[in-house]
Parts: C-alpha cells; structure tokens; sequence
C-alpha cells in the first residue's frame, strides 16, 4: 500500500482510517468506479488503517445482523471477517430466527492487512499520511454553509496544505481529543501508542457545533505460552461455520464455507471473590471512582470495576481468553476492561484461575474522547448546517466496530450523492438495522456510547440475518455500489429461492413443514436439496423462516404499511416550531432541536406526545396551503 503525494482536490475526503473510514472510503470507491484519485482517506499512520484497537471480533448479537447488512450492500468488513476469522459462532442458536447472530473472531493482524491491501489496492483512492488541522466552509449559493476542504499537515512537515473537497466525512474514533487513563496516569491519545487529534475538535468548536465526551475501555492482553491452558473450560467455534459474506455462502461447496485460516478456540476463565475484595480496596485509585474521569462509558460493556461496584452480589464474572493473531501471542481478556493502576492489573490478572504465571504484555486502559452530539446531522450522516460534512462512527456517539462501520457505509454513499448533486439516501427502520441505528441517533439524545441490540429493532422479524440480501442487494445495486459477482450471486440466491418456496407451498409439506421441530435439515432430505450442490447456503434458512413465521411476518408488514403514511410525511426544513400553536414547551424544544424529516421521526422524539403530534400534523396542513 502506497502512501500518495496530496492532490489540490478530491470528490470525497475521509479523515481516519478506522471501521468507519475504512467502509466509507469503499462506499464512496464503488460508487465512482474507475474514477482514480476520486478519494482520499486521511490518516496519522497508514500502517494503522483497519486496525481492530480492541477486541479481535466482528459481529455478536445485533451486530453480526448490521455486518450481514453492510455486505449485502457491497461493503467491506465481511469480506475482511470472512478471510481472516480464526473462530466462528453463530450466537442465540436455540431461540428464533429473528434473534440469531453470526460473530467471528478474527486474526487482528491479518484483519488490518487485508483492509489496507483492499484499500490500496482501489485507483479511486489515494491514502495520505497526516493530520487534519482544521476544517475549510465557504457560503453557498443559497446563503447556506458548504464545506469547501481540509488544511493538512503532512507528517515530518511544519507546512499547512488546503486540500480541496466537494465533501468530507470526519471518521475520528477515539482520537479527537483523545486521553487515556492507567489509575493515576494520563496519556494524550486515541489509543495505545497513538497521538490524539486536536485541530479537528477546535475547528468544529468553532462552527458552531455542540461537542460531548464519552469513555471507553479496553482490557490487558496477556501472552499466550504464560496461560496454564489445561485446566480451562474451551469454547469451539461451528463446523462448518457461518460466513458474513453471501459470496461466502454462493462459493461453498457441500462441506459448506472454509475459512482460509486455520480455526482455534478460546478458553473460558473468571474473576474470583479475592479478586472482587482487592478491587474495591483499590477503588479510590480507579479514575472512574476517583473524579478523573467525568464523563460516561457504554454500560453494556463496563470495565470490571464497575462490575464489581453494581453487581456487588456476585462472587465472579466470566473472562473469555481470546487468541488476537497466529502472528503473535497476545491474548485478548474479553471481560475485564479496566483502567486501574498496573499492579492493580497484575494482582488481579494473577487471580484469575489459570493466570497465575500469566505475563500481562499490554495494560488495559480507558480513554476519553470528544464526540458530535448526533442531533446535529440527519438519518444519511450529514451536518444539519454545514452542506457536505459527513459525520461517521464514534464521533456520532456510538460503540463498536460494527456500528462505526454501518456508519460509514452511510456517510460514504450519501457523500457522493451530495458530489453529484442527488438526493440524500437513507435506511428505514423496517429495512435494515443499519436504519434503526441512524434514526436512534437522529430523534434521541445519547447519555452513554450508543450500542445495537435486537430489542431496539421492533421490526427485527423482518430483519433477520438469513434474509439480508433479499432486502438490501437490490437497493445497493440501484445506487451502484454492489459489484457484478455480488449482483451474479444474489440472482442465483433468488433463483433457488424462489424453487424452495414453490416447493414449501406443495401439498407434501403445508402444516407439517410449520412445526417447530421442522428443521432446515429436514427439509433438505425432504426435498432432495443439498445445499452448496443443488442450491447456495442459506437459502433453506430463508424459505423455512418465512413459512413458520408466515403469520407474524404478515402482522409485521401490514403494521410497517400503517406506519408508512408518517414516515412518507416530509417535514419541511423551514417550519417552524415556535409558530406551532398550542406545542407544550418540551415538545417545542426536542422539535427545535432535533429538526425531524417526517412526521414518524417527530413522533419518536422523547417529550413528544400524541396530542403534539396532531398539533403538528394541523400545522403542517396549514404550511401546506400557503
């Protein structure tokens, strides 16, 4: 992967390289094909692009479905978790369809080195080392503000360069503004060995946006040849295993997927009541409980800690010790993020069964980070007042790789529509949990790192992650970011799933296939269909979900239906809310603030009550006829 010499101007510039940089840049790239120097992705250290900075895992609950998603549309993180995962699980096996989610844990090095190579390897993109100093608005022709560039420093280079741009998508991470803790100890950074980025944040401050802080935390690693594995309970991955990717799923064979790289397991540990003791002897030395650190982390993924703190009946919490790569011997302890002082770590490290000779070869640590208030850009990632600037990723408040990179995925696309000047795009919270996302983050106020679950999705029957080529391939074939090999396998997918369905409405299988205990191999000894000879993988999954779960899917759909008439109701952007009579004070405010589209988006809006709702609508009416 070269790093390029910087060009005067660009269609689209992405600042950071990360999961959200990263699907962006390949967003943007498939929409201008063969447009070479179209996209610059801006980046500290090229070497760092796709880098897993915590856990080596794609997917899990929820998330798995929004890597289905992101591949269905052309995207890259599938590919990436495909080629280099080392264990693969599908989780919620024994409850329904709606709540079964692939994860992979992934060759951290090999992850990165394939996102890099696949970036590097697009003539759309030039990857230029740097850091962004300050952003560039100019008035548009409509009085409105429109990003014009960037200003950049090269690295090793005083000189500040203007970089031209018709837009520019900030994928930050934990960077802006970066600071992390280890007990007493404060680094500037976004994370470990890495320096912060400072411009950017100022910049914003600046134009006017309203900045939050959050907090995140990662575990130590230990090494690998110091851990008495023996007696530890192992956790196996599924044979044959699950691929994000449904071009994964068209190539198998009757054996099913084969991952390229070897396959591993990881081994189950657990803090004990010692641990748990000496903990709570050293909490004032915890930056979380000493005033250090005021601002808040994700509470479905808290440092040990805080466990020990809120769930002060409990003797001991899992830790799952997870290999990070064949390239090194660093394991990952997925279960006690912390940012205690090191000898905290090490005592606590060392009471870990299995862990007593344990080395730890890197310390866990909490880092700080500012972030844009997510009500500031609407449901296609861009700023409410500044045309052309596209926010992606923990910048918008949100955990996880997976989530930055659904993200990204948005801001990429909708980045070049706003280039060429097209209508903004945007994911419905009936067609993708990639859409419930944005929308969360556009009509809520975050308190907390914003994470994906299944239970936000109130359509999730409908979102399942067997079917996510069904709903989202055609869409991204119409915006132009799925390839011809993706397009050629999701017409044989639809091909063969078409035969199935006309083969579940005979009069062999009706009520019979209905039953709970009609399982997809039953129905392919049934039917004389062996996937990976006579049809793709997942096909089955797809026709059986939808002839057992007939009846809700049908409710599901009829409720989206009614709920249309709101969701299609354009709020016009210069309403105003203060002219609204009768709107209680709160209603006014959330409204002023939040700026909804539609009518739908207004009526999920907090402090929003049905009877504003109807005051709203009879405003409108009236806007309308004027």
């Amino acid at each position: 992967m070269a790093v390029c010499a910087v060009r005067a101007r660009y269609r689209v510039i992405v600042i950071g390289g990360g999961h959200a940089g990263a699907e962006a840049a390949w967003a943007a790239a498939n929409m201008l094909r063969g447009q070479a120097h179209s996209i610059a992705i801006v980046t500290l250290r090229a070497d760092a692009i796709g880098a897993m900075s915590c856990n080596p895992a794609i997917g899990g609950i929820a998330k798995g479905q929004m890597v289905r998603e992101i591949d269905a549309l052309g995207g890259l993180m599938s590919l990436a978790s495909d080629a280099t995962g080392i264990m693969f699980k599908m989780l919620n096996t024994s409850r329904g369809a709606a709540a079964r989610s692939p994860r992979a844990q992934c060759d951290r090095h090999a992850y990165a080195r394939y996102v890099r190579t696949a970036l590097g390897s697009r003539q759309e993109i030039d990857i230029i080392e740097g850091a962004v100093e300050d952003l560039t608005v100019e008035r548009g022709g409509d009085a409105c503000r429109c990003v014009a560039g960037v200003v950049i420093r090269r690295l090793n280079d005083d000189d500040l360069q203007f970089v031209g741009a018709d837009a520019v998508i900030l994928t930050t991470g934990t960077f802006m503004r970066g600071l992390m803790h280890e007990g007493e100890r404060m680094t500037p950074g976004g994370w470990a060995g890495e320096a912060p980025s400072t411009g950017i944040a100022k910049s914003l401050r600046v134009l006017g946006f309203e900045l939050g802080r959050l907090k995140t935390g990662t575990p130590p690693r230990l090494s690998k040849g110091t851990i008495d594995w023996d007696d530890l309970e192992s956790q196996v991955g599924d044979a044959p295993p699950t691929p994000f990717s449904d071009l994964g799923l068209d190539a198998a064979g009757p054996d099913g997927f084969a991952p390229p790289l070897a396959q591993t397991s990881c081994r189950i540990t657990k803090t004990t009541r010692e641990a748990h003791e000496f903990i709570r002897a050293n909490l004032h030395r915890a930056p979380m409980f000493s005033g250090q650190i005021e601002s808040v982390g994700p509470r479905y993924c808290p440092s040990i800690e805080d466990k020990v703190v809120r769930f002060a009946e409990r003797d001991s919490h899992h830790v799952f010790l997870e290999p990070e790569s064949y390239e090194s011997d660093w394991v990952y302890c997925n279960g006690i993020a912390t940012s205690l002082p090191r000898d905290v770590q090490a005592d606590v490290v060392k009471r870990l069964p299995g862990c007593a000779h344990a080395e730890v070869v890197q310390w866990g640590y909490a880092v700080e980070y500012d972030m844009v208030r997510p009500h500031q850009i609407d449901a296609s990632c861009m700023a409410r007042h500044i045309a052309g600037l596209f926010f992606a990723g923990q910048i918008n408040g949100t955990s996880g790789y997976e989530e930055a990179a659904g993200q990204g995925l948005v801001a990429g696309v909708n980045a070049v529509r706003f280039a060429r000047r097209e209508s903004a795009w945007a994911l419905g919270r009936d067609l993708a949990y990639i859409g419930v996302m944005m929308d969360d983050l556009v009509t809520k106020t975050p308190i907390e790192p914003y994470r994906m679950f299944t239970s936000r999705a109130e359509h999730r029957l409908l979102l399942r992650t067997d079917n996510t080529a069904d709903r989202l391939t055609p869409i991204g074939m119409q915006l132009g970011i799925v390839d011809t090999a993706r397009a050629a396998a999701f017409a044989r997918r639809s091909d063969a799933l078409r035969r199935v369905r006309d083969v579940l409405a005979g009069p062999m299988f009706g009520k019979r296939a209905r039953r709970p205990d009609y399982t997809v191999e039953t129905l392919s000894a049934d039917a004389g269909l062996t996937p990976g000879v006579h049809l793709p993988w997942g096909v089955l999954e797809t026709a059986l979900a939808e002839h057992q779960y007939a009846g809700y899917l049908d409710r599901q759909r009829a409720e989206v239906k009614r709920q249309e008439r709101m969701e299609r109701r354009a709020i016009p952007s210069e309403v105003d809310f203060k002219a609204v009579t009768g709107l209680r004070t709160e209603a006014r405010n959330a409204l002023e603030r939040f700026r909804p589209a539609t009518l739908g988006q207004a009526g999920r809006l907090e402090g929003v009550s049905p009877a504003d709702m109807t005051l709203l609508l009879v405003a409108l009416e009236r806007h309308t006829r004027s």
